[in-house]
């Protein structure tokens, strides 16, 4: 548990730079944190990609204790801040379980391209299999050779077989197939690809529609998850993107990627606070062991370690 700590707490390490790091340089400059202070606190949140309904609630929480003490000291300030952001993550923070009376169980993976999909479909295949799982993968991204090569080599690396068929073919076919395939092998987990897009384009969205109604012919539960993979880098954007995929495919669940590479972290409180839904993991680093399940105490007390 120590290293899977310090692992996160390094992974976080430029959105604390950047959440924390301005908040301490406030109260350097500041006697007394007074309205005056609650100002400046709202630009360093929003600075944060904190969100800005995220940020009114804690600033208003804030204004709340000043009324009553006229002056605020950097301990209530702080605790407050960790307090209300824990709150926001703790309603998502709901670990992906698979029942074992679901066979194969099927995980959609959504999203737009480079946010990582591949990539963590290939960290998560091979977790699943450290579990004892029994693994398939389908490439439904049909649109992109080197998206069916990438999955094929995550499925060689990982021994664990793959479903594909030409560039350019149906995905929805590839994907059917490959639930036939996993139903006659007795496969565990089947885990999708789908092709990267916009949250704008209206027809690739409506695509990701038919490959869900594929998936409910052959069982009306299907798919059991659909895990929308978001990059920590866009920002505000990724908010965006998760509202449009939500309302269009109805997200079960999200993987927030890249988190170490970007000082826009904050975005994971807007994304909690809008959606509600279920953060199943974070993206700290290239290693498989990167992949961590999320738990909102373990990434607050990261965040403010």
């Amino acid at each position: 548990m120590a290293g899977f700590f310090t692992n996160l707490t390094s992974g976080l390490k430029r959105t604390r730079e950047s959440l924390l790091g301005g908040i301490t340089n406030l109260f350097a400059g500041q006697k007394t944190l007074d309205a005056n202070f609650l100002e400046e606190l709202e630009i360093q949140l929003l600075i944060a990609d904190v969100g800005v309904d995220v940020t009114e609630k804690i600033i208003n929480e804030l204004k709340i204790k000043l009324a009553k003490t006229k002056e605020l000291d950097k301990e209530t300030v702080l605790n407050t801040l960790k307090s209300q952001l824990a709150t926001l993550l703790e309603p998502c923070s709901s670990a992906l379980e698979i029942p074992n009376s679901i066979r194969p169980y099927v995980i959609l993976f959504v999203g737009i391209n480079g946010a990582g999909k591949t990539t963590t479909i290939g960290k998560l295949a091979k977790q699943l299999q450290n579990d004892g799982k029994k693994i398939m993968l389908a490439a439904g991204d049909t649109f992109r050779a080197a998206a069916i090569d990438q999955l094929k080599v995550w499925g060689e690396r990982n021994n664990v077989p793959v479903i594909a068929q030409q560039h350019g073919a149906d995905s929805a076919a590839v994907i059917y197939d490959a639930f036939q395939s996993a139903k006659a092998k007795n496969i565990d987990v089947l885990i999708v690809d789908t092709a990267g897009r916009l949250h704008t384009q209206n027809n690739l969205m409506e695509e990701l529609k038919k490959i869900k109604r594929i998936l409910q012919k052959i069982d009306s539960s299907a798919p059991h998850e659909v895990l929308l993979v978001l990059d920590a880098t866009t920002g505000q954007n990724a908010l965006n993107q998760a509202k449009q995929f939500h309302a269009a495919v109805n997200v079960t669940g999200i993987c927030l990627t890249k988190l170490d590479g970007t000082a826009k972290g904050g975005i994971i409180f807007a994304i909690a606070l809008a959606l509600k839904i279920p953060i199943r993991f974070v993206g700290v680093g290239e290693k498989i062991e990167d992949l961590k399940t999320f738990n909102a105490k373990e990434f607050i007390d990261a965040l403010f370690n």
